[in-house]
């Protein structure tokens, strides 16, 4: 008999084991991440580093739903998502991910309302309670007053403050950063910081982000190294 699980113990939130991930080049096939078992707890802020070329982005994408591993198992909040077709893990992914990006990703044809609407155009909600929703969101990252504005009528904070806005507007399960300060000044990455660092202590959101950034490592509560495909403790 398998002896239960004390309610006071809870499951990680992201549960890798045996991962691995190549691509081709050509005929030639290089191997991107090898064996990697992690897991990262509910609520936890953690921070991917490691030299470029060492697998970091591909692991974000694997947890992010955005590709498939080779091998392994990748579960999160319980579900296996390597077992999801392709449509079912876009579902997926529009559900319980939020991404952050270094260079935004914000459509410029559309009002940084428009661009935080963007993930709700998916649910069942009304335009009313979307409305509502959005202009919470940008209060909440203090851009009340630009919500009208297109992404070139804002600096580059501002568009990251958008683009943080849309991540968690949907109320995912996980926020996903690819090296959000990269793109930034200090004083406008140390404003994104605190706001990656207020979604999680005050919100409890789950962020995993990769950056090389050592001022940003320090917002995390803990840090993952990876070399060469594999982790490596330091």
């Amino acid at each position: 008999m398998t002896a239960a699980v004390p309610e006071t113990v809870a499951r990680p939130i992201v549960e890798i084991a045996h991962l691995s991930k190549s691509y081709r080049r050509g005929d030639q096939v290089v191997p991107v991440l090898m064996d990697i078992t992690l897991d990262i707890a509910r609520g936890d802020f953690i921070a991917l580093m490691g030299p470029s070329g060492s697998g970091k982005s591909t692991l974000l994408n694997l947890i992010a739903g955005i590709d498939k591993p080779d091998a392994g198992t990748l579960l999160v909040d319980g579900e296996d998502i390597t077992q999801l077709g392709e449509a079912d893990l876009a579902d997926w992914r529009a559900g319980h991910v939020g991404f952050i990006f270094q260079f935004y990703n914000l459509m410029p044809v559309l009002t940084a309302f428009e661009n935080v609407e963007l993930p709700l155009q998916l649910t069942s909600l009304s335009r009313r309670d979307r409305k509502e929703r959005v202009e919470t969101a940008l209060g909440l990252v203090g851009l009340a007053d630009r919500m009208e504005h297109y992404p070139n009528e804002l600096s580059g904070g501002q568009q990251q403050r958008v683009a943080i806005a849309r991540a968690f507007i949907s109320d995912p399960t996980i926020i996903v950063a690819d090296e959000p300060t990269g793109d930034l000044d200090r004083k406008s990455a140390e404003e994104i910081l605190g706001l990656l660092r207020q979604l999680n202590s005050e919100m409890g959101k789950t962020i995993i982000m990769v950056t090389h950034d050592w001022h940003a490592v320090e917002s995390a509560r803990h840090v993952t190294h990876l070399e060469k495909g594999e982790l490596v403790t330091k």
